[in-house]
């Protein structure tokens, strides 16, 4: 059988980058990347409150933290960023001050950045979010997989695959489907491919989506 990797760490210094930029001691290591973890999953969580909804889905690619000796800049790669600012910028000083209670020791300098994407469904992740919605509000998994993959094509990428696993279309027996378009050569090191694992919680149960943008090759 054909031996599974994550696209994403298969690549690591190769075409893709760390998320998080930081040198730390042994023994000090785990309780950061422990904060880390707290860090973003404190950021999705406010997004999933106070901005998604049957329209908007936060729309977030991803976070990257960078640790200085005396600053921790967090910034956030978006493709809404105008959702995060809006009430004259309340929402993302709501934001700073919920990040800021998680971090050890509390008083510790933060820096919050947004950073707008040019071409959001070429991001996976809010391309899944977008899916996730999709599932949610009980459209048809199909039509759902053919929408999100229009949207892809109009951002120049050369390829994209679609897997959902899960009770598609609420039928007793879970299966998997999945959609490609173009190439995603998963074996080539040098291919950038973008990947994401999300899941989608439907009155079913869960589904898991994943997804996979080959960008460009280098």
């Amino acid at each position: 059988m054909g031996q599974k990797i994550n696209p994403l760490g298969f690549r690591l210094g190769v075409t893709q980058n760390h998320h998080s930029y930081w040198f730390a001691q042994p023994k000090k290591y785990s309780k950061l990347l422990e904060e880390d973890q707290k860090m973003r999953f404190c950021i999705e969580k406010y997004v999933y409150k106070n901005i998604r909804n049957s329209s908007n889905y936060g729309g977030i690619a991803r976070i990257e933290i960078k640790r200085k000796t005396d600053l921790i800049q967090v910034e956030i790669h978006t493709g809404f960023p105008a959702l995060l600012v809006e009430n004259r910028g309340r929402g993302i000083e709501q934001l700073k001050r919920d990040v800021q209670n998680i971090l050890t020791p509390k008083d510790s300098k933060l820096r919050m950045t947004l950073a707008e994407i040019t071409k959001p469904y070429g991001e996976p992740h809010i391309l899944a979010e977008y899916i996730a919605l999709q599932l949610e509000s009980r459209v048809a998994f199909r039509r759902t997989m053919k929408k999100a993959i229009e949207l892809a094509k109009k951002t120049n990428i050369k390829g994209i695959k679609i897997q959902i696993a899960g009770r598609l279309n609420g039928a007793e027996i879970a299966r998997v489907e999945w959609a490609r378009e173009g190439r995603v050569p998963l074996q080539t090191l040098r291919a950038k491919i973008d990947y994401c694992y999300y899941p989608a919680q439907t009155i079913y149960g869960v589904l898991g989506i994943k997804i996979w943008i080959f960008q460009d090759e280098k």
